[in-house]
């Protein structure tokens, strides 16, 4: 039987913003459950209310049940209260893409997602994330020192992204470049996204007139009939979601093994641990922490709370994969346990087979990383490392590295 709470006031809200949330974000989850329950009344950023789902059970219901808990931001009973320049609109702003699509429409739109990304041939992915790991690392191989962040795992993503797109090369780095703008929320962010946009334009463009064997060929070929905007705007999804999480994974998964005891083994050449690490990143320093959200489309109850028609519910899902009920034990690893939320769930999670796709070009990079520099360790402390300020992203602002230096021939690098 459901427990029922009593209707929260204002000053029983958490406030889901602030410094708590950079440097033990788990720990505060954990005080929010014990609280609150497996759903608490939060304050986002200009104190606008909405619902944290952090029960593991909790997250699991409101993602199977699409139509109760539904993803057209269109629905919020906020909008009177959120102002022009209320930093999370781009989190909620409607928008045509697959993102804010529901019932059948959401099927047509995701089911040619995946289709095109089973189009894929990962041992081709795997290869060529090879070598853009190798070339990477052969810029600082000689250094003996880098930032693994900076120089590496947030470039990896997109290169391996622009190779699936069959993205001519002259202008892969530009792609890169703007993408990085645009995830970021400084003033260049915006007509960086234009830019994208105009590049994945061009991009079906040449796709329409010489079709080949990559992601947007086979979305414009799909039988559900896509829209050429229709695709342009999917294409950026996938972009935007590729990027940033896959980077947090590689970056979070290569600190893990570099400060715990467990994977010392794997550092002097051995491979067998990356995907525990992997997967245990995502039990417990998940990329993606919370995710804006699902919204009720009539009164209902959940977790014990009253649940209004219109209210956000933020899916919290680094929150869920803590909570004791399903959480490994760290001590015995997660391996072969993935029954985590960090991909979502339910018609709205990320498309099989983009987890999988994901886990080739993270798990091939760290696998390169430690092949090349077996001796990499921490140049500083494991707690003077700087988390991202943000509680929808984990991932570190830096981390940097030393190893014995590698002589590399001079080569000009290419991406083909």
């Amino acid at each position: 039987m459901t427990e029922h709470r009593p209707e929260v006031s204002t000053e029983d809200f958490v406030k889901l913003y602030g410094a708590q949330f950079q440097e033990d974000p788990a720990t505060l989850y954990g005080r929010i459950r014990q609280d609150y329950g497996g759903v608490a009344p939060v304050l986002l950023d200009g104190d606008v209310p909405a619902w944290l789902v952090c029960g593991y059970r909790e997250v699991h219901q409101v993602t199977s049940d699409s139509q109760l808990f539904a993803r057209d931001t269109r629905r919020w009973n906020q909008w009177e209260n959120v102002p022009a320049d209320w930093p999370l609109l781009p989190y909620v702003a409607h928008n045509p893409s697959v993102m804010f699509t529901e019932a059948l429409e959401h099927r047509r739109r995701a089911g040619a997602i995946g289709d095109a990304l089973s189009s894929v041939d990962q041992f081709d992915l795997r290869a060529h994330c090879e070598q853009i790991a190798d070339r990477l690392i052969d810029t600082f191989a000689g250094a003996g020192e880098a930032d693994l962040i900076t120089q590496f795992a947030m470039q990896i993503p997109l290169l391996a992204i622009a190779k699936m797109y069959g993205m001519p090369e002259a202008e892969t780095p530009a792609l890169v470049r703007d993408v990085a703008i645009s995830l970021d929320v400084g003033p260049d962010a915006i007509p960086a996204y234009g830019r994208v946009q105009e590049s994945m334009g061009r991009l079906l463009a040449l796709k329409h007139r010489q079709p080949g064997h990559d992601v947007p060929s086979h979305m414009a070929q799909n039988p559900a009939g896509l829209t050429d905007a229709e695709i342009v705007q999917d294409l950026l999804v996938v972009t935007a979601a590729a990027q940033q999480p896959t980077a947090n994974w590689i970056g979070n998964t290569i600190r893990l093994m570099l400060t715990d005891d467990r994977f010392a083994m794997t550092l002097s050449g051995g491979r067998g641990s990356v995907g525990e690490a992997l997967n245990e990143v995502l039990w417990h320093d998940t990329p993606t922490q919370n995710f804006i959200g699902r919204f009720a489309t009539r009164d209902t109850q959940l977790g014990g709370r009253r649940i209004r028609t219109g209210d956000l519910l933020v899916l919290g899902l680094a929150a869920a994969n803590a909570d004791p009920h399903v959480r490994p034990d760290l001590a015995g690893g997660a391996a072969g346990n993935h029954a985590h939320m960090s991909f979502g769930h339910g018609e709205h999670g990320c498309p099989h087979p983009a987890p999988e796709v994901a886990e080739v070009i993270a798990r091939t990079t760290v696998e390169v990383l430690l092949d090349r520099l077996p001796d990499l360790s921490l140049s500083v402390p494991d707690e003077a490392l700087k988390w991202q300020r943000s509680m929808w992203m984990r991932g570190l602002e830096s981390l940097p590295v030393t190893f014995t230096p590698t002589y590399v021939a001079s080569h000009v690098a290419s991406w083909g």
